[in-house]
């Protein structure tokens, strides 16, 4: 048995300690605060970062090194061995694979691992592939199409744009690639 082990018995209560309830109930008078002085007060003491004056835990840390990039792009991932469960010739894009479940969201970037192994051939969307997994569909005799980021991740920057607006931009990119 170790000492997080330990419970009460079952049903077993113990009553709290009322403080500053009159002499007799044991933490009367000055309720355990002592007598005088800043503990004694209401709302009273430094609080958690005061170490009676030592210099405080949080300021003998070295500072957090490094940074956050807030241009980077995260991607969603989805292994080769989990497109197996799909038909045989089908074409997998961002919005199957959330309806099957492998992704989150379909309008958020998706890249292609190539762990484990495929038996069937698929035409596989994706964002980004790595380079094992798209070795081992095109072996599958398979293809691989990579999509086009919509945003880079410079829009971690600025306000998110509304549907209607990613809507335009979509119509804009198609009807110049035409």
């Amino acid at each position: 048995m170790k000492l997080h082990d330990l419970r009460p018995d079952q049903g077993a209560t113990k009553k709290r300690k009322r403080v500053g309830r009159g002499i007799a109930a044991g933490q009367g008078k000055t309720a355990g605060r002592g007598t005088k002085g800043q503990g004694a007060r209401s709302g009273g003491g430094k609080g958690h970062y005061f170490e009676g004056g030592q210099l405080p835990l949080v300021r003998r840390l070295p500072f957090k090194r490094g940074f956050s990039n807030i241009f980077r792009i995260e991607y969603q991932e989805v292994n080769v061995d989990q497109l197996d469960d799909f038909r045989k010739g089908s074409k997998l894009d961002p919005e199957k694979l959330a309806e099957a479940g492998l992704i989150r969201d379909a309008e958020n970037p998706v890249v292609v691992l190539g762990r484990g192994e495929i038996e069937k051939s698929f035409t596989v969307s994706a964002h980004r592939f790595s380079k094992s997994a798209k070795e081992k569909i095109e072996a599958a005799g398979g293809s691989v199409e990579v999509l086009e980021l919509e945003f880079t991740g410079a829009r971690a920057t600025v306000k998110p744009l509304r549907k209607e607006q990613i809507e335009a931009l979509r119509e804009k990119r198609t009807g110049q690639s035409s």
